[in-house]
């Protein structure tokens, strides 16, 4: 009798042992990434790709990453910069955090920048930045169509697959860059006084130098201000970069020694180009709340403003504080993702659960699925599409 009980819980043991390889064999059958990635295909025929800019200062690594996932797509490419005030080391913590996502390390679309420009948001610098990270995009990836930039204060509004969906009927040689010849107060106080970056010359970090006179307006090109947060067309940034014109070196020597040029140096060199003016949509895209007159920022958005900010029609918002609890709303309500977990797209064929991330399998990455916000972003998009096509010329 003491030996068949000793069999039966043999048995039982056994029986329960083979149960459990069972369920981790099965999680893991639904958790491991496919070994290779789907091909992305470029092109009119395909669904447009973006390349995103993503950049932050000493203690934005967490900000940077949680802003990558909320964007990020197999068909795009990512350029990150934690600027000269970052340590290596956070650098390298934000490298292996990247690595930690199975479709970063698949796509392999996500490249950190390891020798960081300095670069102040006042001055200069922070344009010559953004060349180049337009340029390093370009080497990096050609089938990229539009460049947007983000800062770890950003946070987007809509999916990828709303993005790519919305922007597959807009013109892939448009540029969304709010601007306006009408300068304001912004004449006296931006464009006349003379400043100096130090972050040009100086390893260290100060604040800008104002000369003690200003200039006269220039009477060779006409200055344009606006908003400084884009999306600009891979061909006028191709301009801005390779130059086939003197216009976009001839603006930047100007500029550079202008207050916050970053409002007015693509807006200007834009609307003086014959080949690019009338490529312009009057629109950033962005939803801010700014005071009146405006300040160098916006408002911090918070809970209060979701309503208002969901129903914008805006692809991104923008400032947050960090780990605010808007952005887990708008995680949970409109991105539809998790916490650490890249925004679920079409391409995602994982199942989804509390253990498995949906993107840790995927299928074609070039099938979108849209999302309710995709109607609100193609409204504005359509909008802005209506007063350009009614204007004959853009540049005013």
């Amino acid at each position: 009798m003491g030996a068949e009980k000793k069999w039966l819980f043999t048995l039982f043991l056994t029986t329960i042992f083979s149960i459990l390889l069972l369920l981790l064999y099965s999680i893991s059958v639904f958790s491991s990434p496919r070994l290779f990635p789907s091909q992305v295909q470029h092109g009119l025929h395909s669904p447009p790709a973006f390349a995103y800019y993503l950049f932050g200062g000493k203690g934005d690594k967490d900000r940077i990453f949680r802003l990558l996932l909320a964007v990020y797509h197999p068909r795009n490419r990512y350029l990150l910069q934690l600027g000269a005030d970052a340590s290596d080391e956070e650098r390298y913590r934000l490298v292996l955090a990247l690595k930690s996502v199975p479709a970063i390390r698949s796509f392999e679309n996500v490249d950190v920048i390891g020798k960081p420009d300095r670069f102040s948001s006042m001055g200069s610098t922070h344009i010559a930045a953004t060349l180049h990270a337009a340029a390093m995009l370009m080497k990096l990836d050609r089938g990229w169509d539009w460049f947007i930039a983000l800062s770890a204060l950003d946070y987007p509004l809509v999916t990828q697959d709303d993005l790519s969906h919305v922007f597959s009927s807009v013109r892939r040689d448009l540029n969304f860059i709010d601007h306006t010849s009408d300068l304001g107060w912004k004449e006296d106080q931006r464009v006349l006084p003379i400043v100096v970056d130090p972050g040009i010359y100086l390893a260290r970090r100060t604040k800008i130098f104002h000369a003690t006179q200003k200039r006269l307006m220039p009477d060779a090109f006409k200055v344009f201000t606006g908003s400084p947060w884009v999306v600009l067309s891979r061909s006028f940034l191709e301009f801005c970069l390779f130059g086939w014109d003197n216009l976009p070196w001839t603006l930047l020597m100007y500029f550079n020694n202008v207050m916050l040029s970053e409002e007015s140096y693509f807006h200007s060199v834009i609307c003086n180009s014959p080949e690019f003016k009338n490529t312009t949509i009057n629109g950033d895209l962005r939803y801010m709340i700014w005071d009146s007159p405006p300040k160098t920022e916006p408002h911090f958005l918070n809970d209060s403003d979701y309503d208002q900010m969901a129903q914008s029609g805006a692809a991104f918002a923008r400032q947050f504080q960090k780990d605010d609890p808007v952005l887990d709303m708008i995680d949970e309500k409109i991105l539809k993702c998790g916490r650490n977990r890249a925004v679920p797209g079409a391409w995602c064929t994982g199942r989804r659960s509390w253990w498995v991330d949906p993107c840790s399998q995927w299928g074609d990455v070039n099938v979108l699925k849209p999302g309710p916000q995709a109607k609100k972003l193609e409204e504005t998009i359509l909008n802005l599409l209506d007063d350009w096509n009614s204007q004959s010329n853009q540049c005013t």
